[in-house]
């Protein structure tokens, strides 16, 4: 465990439409200005930033930062959201800040999603993968779920069940984007956006921001009522298989190892797990490698009520809560801090301590070659 703590969070609800006025940099921003409040600080305490955004661009964190009124000793950004934590953890304890802002967000709608993808994400995409009539990455992840369904003996019901469960959490969530009910019947009825993929497996674009403040446990000690989310252990892998292996085998295979041994937790002492749910698939795929099963068709087939099946996306997820861009994790990360502290209000989980949150994503080419997990304690 680090001296490094979470100190506050903050968050601006995800918009399917946002208005003409609204922009990227202005999401993050209040986004970041609610997370220092809520930690208790001023911007005068923050001495370091990191940003997570796709559509931020050109501007970069020293522009962002500069914008905010902060002046800095550390400046850092990372598409994968939950890096950034990583990256300030360390810096914290080298001493190179002692108060750093991580926010991440976009103002993502299809018109800009399908500029970003066709000419800014990468090179491979712009060069191999635009030209060909694929409508994006629901193409490339509806052959992985085919893959998974075919290994595991699934059907479209099994991956319907963890959609209808992060439904019925965002129920409780007034800051989702949807919260009305779902079915299993309506999940099943729904159009096929690529088959087996259906609308409720893809997550919606949206515009919105997520905050967190990351400082010295010194710094907050004295601040009342502050909260102090200890971050247990973090790890990273990239480009795990090198786009050889068949993709049902993420990154977190080789990041668990680490987070289990420096944390000193067994997967089974976790209270809820907020995983990056771009497709339903990659969630059971990331669960499994964290270790909590080894057979997903009897892990799904489980009654609501056994744990940990009913503690996944308790915000919601991506998929009921919107997808906005790069700030896909900092969600996860911000729905922790709010139960580990007991301040999620409607939907709070009885009395929590620990909190697993995965970063997946990078698609160079078919699958996420990026993989981030942390195990946070609550310190309450």
């Amino acid at each position: 465990m680090t001296h490094a703590v979470i100190a506050g969070a903050g968050e601006i609800p995800a918009t399917r439409r946002p208005g003409a006025d609204v922009t990227t940099r202005e999401l993050l921003i209040a986004a970041s200005r609610a997370a220092v409040a809520d930690a208790g600080l001023t911007h005068r305490d923050i001495d370091g930033l990191g940003v997570a955004s796709f559509l931020l661009a050109p501007d970069q964190a020293v522009d962002l930062s500069w914008q905010m009124g902060l002046r800095t000793t550390w400046l850092a950004e990372d598409i994968l959201s939950l890096a950034l934590l990583r990256h300030a953890v360390r810096a914290i304890e080298a001493g190179d800040a002692s108060a750093i802002v991580l926010v991440g967000g976009d103002k993502m709608t299809g018109r800009g999603f399908t500029a970003m993808m066709e000419q800014r994400y990468s090179s491979v995409w712009r060069d191999q993968l635009a030209p060909l009539p694929i409508g994006g990455p629901n193409s490339l992840f509806a052959l992985l779920t085919q893959a998974h369904m075919d290994r595991y003996g699934l059907t479209r019901e099994s991956y319907g069940r963890l959609a209808v469960s992060q439904r019925a959490w965002a129920a409780r969530n007034p800051r989702a984007l949807y919260r009305a009910p779902l079915s299993i019947y309506e999940y099943l009825a729904a159009p096929l956006v690529a088959d087996p993929l259906s609308i409720y497996d893809c997550p919606p674009l949206a515009a919105g921001a997520m905050a967190i403040v990351v400082a010295d446990r010194k710094l907050v000690k004295r601040r009342r009522g502050a909260c102090r989310i200890a971050v247990r252990s973090i790890a990273a892998s990239y480009n795990a298989d090198l786009h050889d292996g068949d993709g049902l085998t993420t990154g977190i295979s080789a990041v668990a190892p680490r987070l289990w041994e420096q944390s000193g937790v067994a997967p089974t002492e976790v209270d809820h797990f907020e995983v990056y749910d771009d497709y339903p698939v990659m969630v059971l795929a990331q669960l499994q490698d964290l270790g909590l099963f080894t057979d997903p068709a009897a892990f799904v087939a489980a009654q609501p009520g056994d744990r940990p099946w009913d503690r996944i996306n308790t915000s919601g997820g991506l998929l009921s809560g919107g997808q906005c861009g790069a700030g896909g994790t900092m969600k996860g990360v911000v729905e922790a801090v709010r139960q580990l502290r007991g301040s999620r209000g409607p939907g709070q989980l009885d009395n929590p301590r620990f909190s697993v949150v995965t970063n997946y994503g990078l698609v160079p080419y078919r699958y996420g070659a990026g993989a981030v997990g942390a195990v946070l304690e609550g310190d309450r």
